[in-house]
């Protein structure tokens, strides 16, 4: 069984786990401390029993009425609290007591769960990741235009509180839509709105398309956002890439940005050649995120850490490279950034 001494930090470490766990879910600490107290009871600690191999089944009975992040919770703690200089700890007993603890975790997991995980681990996953995003799509395109019917009042009148309200909707569910585009590129490549022929089209139609897609979030957050338009409209490319990546960087700049403006804009560098840009008086970007700015995966504390802005800028990397350019970026702490590429359009 366990030493005292190991007993005495498991209780300890229940007592803090269930204090924080209440803080966190504002639940009482009495109810918490009732649950992570059945498993400190029921041996949670390593039993001969355990050591063997075996599993007791009351304590497994119990344990599956237990959120499972209690228990972690509580293994989380007593790490602490084993860490907090207990020389008298038992490495033998300490490390039957966390496999006992792990071994627990795998066999209580679901059936459903395990199936789950197989088949994302196999040749199929990428395709089933992309079709979930494809599912993602057609309800949150639905909620983009309910939302904005809502906001011009197509519905009846909106009062100043509805309006915010709904700019924060809009805003949650055009995030999540351009993280499943991404999703889709990412897997895809940078191809899909760069096949075929360039077509004609117009600069003006594609900048002012991005900041009517990006109004709501910006008057709900009180940025005003600007424009600047090219003396010559009419061009031949891929206005779909284009404004793909003139919306990945806009939506990032509004994000990033609590005072001062946001501006979109196009200025002619000879007869073919224009400058896109994006420009923000946000807080700038910090060295250490520059030079994995284009990564949808960062190191952190915990380990790999899934960024949603590194995998959308990517992409747009991926978009522009497949036409010819590539995105440049200048920033300043405080000062704000600004995002631009250069790009051949040859008169329409």
């Amino acid at each position: 069984m366990v030493s005292p001494s190991l007993r005495d930090l498991l209780l300890l470490a229940a007592e803090r786990a269930a204090t924080e766990l209440a803080r966190i879910e504002r639940i009482p600490v009495s109810e918490i401390q009732a649950q992570l107290s059945r498993l400190v009871r029921l041996g949670l600690g390593a039993s001969a029993t355990e050591r063997s191999g075996a599993f007791d089944v009351e304590r497994i009975a119990a344990q599956r009425t237990v959120p499972r992040h209690y228990t972690d919770a509580l293994r989380g703690e007593l790490l602490k609290a084993v860490a907090e200089d207990r020389p008298g700890i038992d490495g033998g007993e300490l490390a039957t007591l966390m496999t006992a603890m792990e071994s627990s975790d795998i066999l209580l997991s679901p059936e459903n769960h395990n199936e789950f995980t197989r088949h994302l681990a196999n040749a199929d996953a990428v395709n089933a990741v992309v079709e979930i995003a494809h599912d993602m799509r057609s309800p949150l395109t639905s909620i983009l235009f309910l939302v904005e019917t809502l906001r011009r009042g197509q519905s009846g009148q909106v009062n100043t509180v509805q309006e915010r309200q709904l700019g924060l909707i809009y805003g949650a569910a055009l995030g999540l839509n351009t993280l499943a585009c991404d999703v889709i590129d990412a897997v895809r490549g940078g191809q899909r709105l760069v096949d075929g022929r360039p077509i004609p089209f117009s600069i003006a139609e594609v900048i002012l398309g991005v900041c009517d897609t990006v109004r709501p979030i910006s008057e709900e957050k009180g940025l005003p956002i600007t424009y600047v338009l090219p003396a010559m409209d009419g061009r031949l490319g891929y206005p779909g890439a284009i404004g793909r990546v003139l919306l990945n960087l806009t939506t990032n700049a509004l994000k990033y940005t609590t005072e001062g403006s946001v501006t979109v804009g196009a200025t002619e560098l000879g007869d073919t050649r224009l400058c896109f840009w994006v420009s923000d008086t946000g807080q700038g970007i910090p060295p250490h995120v520059m030079n994995m700015l284009f990564d949808g995966f960062r190191p952190s504390a915990s380990g790999m850490r899934f960024s949603n802005a590194g995998l959308g800028l990517a992409i747009c990397q991926d978009f522009l490279r497949s036409m010819g350019s590539s995105l440049q970026v200048e920033s300043s702490p405080e000062k704000g950034t600004r995002f631009s590429f250069e790009i051949d359009l040859r008169r329409a």
